[in-house]
Parts: C-alpha cells; structure tokens; sequence
C-alpha cells in the first residue's frame, strides 16, 4: 500500500498508533457515558432532588442526541474533514462533561447531557471514518478488533467504574466526579490529537449540507427513539404511536433523497450505500446483536441489586468475566476475519446466543447461594461470543465503503446500533418490570424473562447471518454451475 498523508501508508510509520488510540478512546469514551451515568442516578437524585421525569431526560436526553447526530456528522465529515469534526467533537464532548458536573440543578444538568449527546454524535462517526482511512485489509481488521474491544469494555465496565467512584467520593456528591474524572482523559486526547490525526485532504468541490434530508431523517430518527428512551419501570408508558409517525417520516425522506440525486444533487444518505449487501446486512446484523447484547447489562444489574441485595460495586465485579472475555475475544477476532469472514460472525452468534440463554436459565432456576460463581462459565461463553462478533462485523460491514463515504456509512451504522440498543433495553426491561409487577416478589423469574428476550434478540443477528451465508453459498453454486454448462 502506498504511503499518503498523514502517514497511514506503509510498515512501521510513527504517527498511526496514536491515531488509531486517539479513535480507541473516543469511542471508548462515548459509549462509556451510557452506561456510567445509570449508575450515578440514585446520587443525582438525590444531589439535585430530581424528579423520575428529570431523570428520565438526564439518560434520554444523551441517547436521543447522540442517535439524531450520527448521520448527519458523518456526512459532514466526509465533506469538511474528518480530523477537523473530530477536534470539534472532542473539545464539545470535553467541555460538556464540565458543564454536568457543575450543574446546580436539573435543568442545566439536562442541558449539559443533551449538549454531550449531540458532541458524541458529533465525534463517534469521525473515529470510525478515520480507521476506514488510515487502514486496508488485514491490518483494517485488527483496528477494527482493538476498537470493537472497546465497545464490549465501555458497555460493562461502566457500572464497575461507576461503582467505584460513587464508594470513593460519596453518594452525595460523587455522580459529580463521574463527569470531572474523564476531563483529564479527554484534554490529553485533545493534546495529541492536532499532531496525530491524519491531515484532511483539501480540494475538490465544497457541497451543501442536504438541509431537508437531515431535517427528516432527524425527526424520523427522533419518533423511532423517543418511546424506546423513556423511562423504563413498571409504571412507564412509551408512546409508541411514534413509530407510525417515524414510517411516513422516513418514507417521505427515501422519496426526497431519490429526488434529490436523480436531480444531481448530493442526498444526505446515497441510495447507492444500501445496495451494497455487505454493508446492509452487517447493519442490520449489528442493529439486533446490540439489541440483546446491551439489554442484558439494564436486567442483570437490576436484579442483582434489588432482588439479591448486592451493592453497586458487587454487582458489576459479577460481570466483570463477561467484559473481560469480550475485549480479548474481540482483538482475536479483528485478526481472523479476514481469513474466516461472515462465517466468524455466524458461528459467534450462535455461541453468544447460546451463552446468553445460559445466563437467563441458571438466573430463573438457581436458589442456592453464590449465584455470581455459578454464573461466570455461561458469561464467559456469552463474552466470548459477543466479542467475537462485534470487530469481526464492523470489519465486514465496511469493507465495501470508500473512503469518500465513511464517515456516512459509519454514522449510519452506528445509529442502528443506537436505535437496535434502545429497542433491546425496552423490551428487556419491560418484559422484566412486567413480570415483576405481577409477582412483585418473583425477581429470579422476572429476570430470566427479560435475559431471555435479549437471548431471542441475539438469536436473531444469528438468522439474519446464516441466511446471508447461505444465499452467497447457493449463488457461488450457481454461478459455477453455469460457467462448467457454458
């Protein structure tokens, strides 16, 4: 491969380590702030005297941003520069996480978590963009599996982190150093991040924002997500009305983006992107992998802090074997598949799948003691499973894209994590609350019903898999079928 700028050619180049950690904390940092903040909430409550339905915006409020921001950054990026957005991404993301931990009430604890989402949104697209860049073929993989290692830590070990500050600094006060402590982490990013990025490449024509396009999409995007971040519990009631609105949104930005290209415009979202089938089918792959593979964090830790009174920080250590089997899992994975291909996500699935619904039956039938112990051999074959899956499909999904279009194919990408993620926390918690708020005192069972609706969610990017397998395989047949007739 031939040297280019920024120096991501070539064996033994200098600058692309650093940029490739810069893109593995970015991410890390991102997604570490869902599941972080969770945890933090009974201190913020409490600090800030909040309403449930503060609450429920303080979590909401990051997730609906950040998942309205995704496309429309990664175009953007695309257009004026994925190292540009990613320093403005970065700096908005550093500034935000001041904002929350200084806010005197709700309110601009609210504004300062929305504002966090959008800067997320802003930045996550670009650090995925830019390993697209900067790496081919194999080489690719192996950034992708040392990126998807992050996505499993940041996922798990936020409740563990979380745990952890909260016992140092006090339940009154300590939901405040859960944003102050990743200042000095992001500043240092900051510094290395102007010298280490690969330069934008200038020239060429400037093209406009498709204003309409974003407009739709967004508030598409935003009637999708809305009932799927509400506050979950027994009492919630999700306006799911939404979702017929969100089709005729979407229908009507399909027609407006094919108008606009047959016109020679440039839509926000290229029709031509989901005709690639590689790309699509990883998409959906990875919309309902995470729909389950996030879902289970919500049930577990609810259930092992009320139903078997562990603390915070004993709860998350009893998934820690799941965290730490993913990253590692994840690294091997990015290394092989170029080598295994879809196949490796296939069988992977199939292993977290089974895993999963391990987990959910020794929670619904186990009443000895030592549940954690007995838990740990079915979340090290989930971890493992989940692992293997989420590098091994990213590399895959985008390894058809060019580089003119990465940025938009990892904001697309991403957002159907966002949503398959949002979609999976609902189900799970609401068939968990649900449960529960039959028989109230019922939590082994209440928790292996929503565990296995996570399970069934996995099963799920399984099918989607080994029906892509099979239709390739049965094409191939066919194709060399008819060169041997001809």
């Amino acid at each position: 491969m031939k040297n280019t700028p920024g120096g991501h050619g070539g064996k033994g180049e200098p600058v692309r380590w650093p940029a490739l950690v810069l893109c593995i904390v970015a991410g890390f940092m991102t997604l570490l702030d869902v599941s972080i903040v969770n945890i933090a909430v009974p201190s913020m409550t409490r600090g800030l005297g909040m309403s449930s339905a503060e609450v429920s915006w303080v979590i909401a409020g990051y997730t609906l941003a950040f998942g309205l921001t995704l496309i429309p950054a990664g175009r953007l990026g695309d257009m004026y520069g994925r190292r540009r957005m990613f320093l403005i991404g970065l700096s908005l993301f550093t500034a935000t996480a001041v904002l929350c931990g200084v806010a005197p009430n709700a309110t601009v604890l609210i504004i300062g978590r929305v504002l966090r989402g959008f800067s997320a949104g802003l930045l996550a697209p670009q650090a995925i963009a830019l390993l697209q860049q900067m790496y081919e073929g194999p080489r690719r993989g192996k950034a992708f599996g040392y990126y998807g290692a992050t996505v499993g830590t940041s996922v798990a070990v936020g409740p563990l982190l979380g745990g952890v500050i909260l016992r140092v600094f006090g339940t009154a006060d300590g939901w405040r150093f859960v944003f102050y402590l990743s200042v000095p982490v992001l500043l240092a990013a900051l510094a290395f991040a102007f010298p280490s990025l690969p330069p934008d490449v200038k020239g060429g024509a400037r093209r406009r924002l498709d204003l309409t396009g974003a407009l739709l999409l967004g508030l598409g995007v935003c009637a999708v997500m809305l009932p799927l971040v509400q506050q979950t519990g027994a009492r919630a009631h999700p306006q799911y009305w939404l979702f017929a609105v969100a089709v005729g949104l979407l229908a009507l930005f399909v027609l407006w983006e094919r108008r606009l290209e047959k016109r020679g415009g440039q839509p926000l979202v290229t029709p031509s992107l989901l005709r690639i089938r590689s790309y699509l089918v990883g998409t959906m792959i990875a919309a309902t992998f995470y729909a389950g593979f996030t879902g289970i964090f919500l049930v577990l830790t609810i259930f092992l802090q009320q139903g078997l009174r562990y603390t915070a920080l004993q709860a998350a250590l009893s998934t820690l074997i799941f965290t730490v089997a993913s990253s590692c899992c994840a690294i091997v994975s990015g290394r092989v598949v170029h080598r295994v291909g879809r196949r490796v996500v296939v069988l992977r699935t199939a292993l977290a799948t089974v895993g999963l619904s391990a987990v959910a039956l020794v929670v619904s039938v186990w009443d000895g003691a030592d549940l954690a112990l007995v838990l740990a051999a079915p979340l090290l074959v989930a971890g493992c499973g989940c692992g293997m899956v989420i590098s091994a499909n990213q590399t895959l999904t985008l390894r058809e894209i060019t580089r003119d279009t990465a940025g938009l194919a990892a904001g697309f990408y991403e957002t159907g994590q966002r949503i398959g993620t949002g979609l999976g926390t609902t189900l799970a918690s609401a068939a968990f609350f649900g449960s529960l708020a039959s028989e109230p005192t019922d939590y082994p069972g209440a928790a292996g019903l929503g565990l296995a609706i996570a399970a069934t969610l996995v099963g799920l990017a399984f099918v989607i898999g080994l029906v892509d397998t099979l239709r390739s395989r049965r094409a191939a047949a066919t194709s060399t079928d008819a060169r041997i007739a001809a």
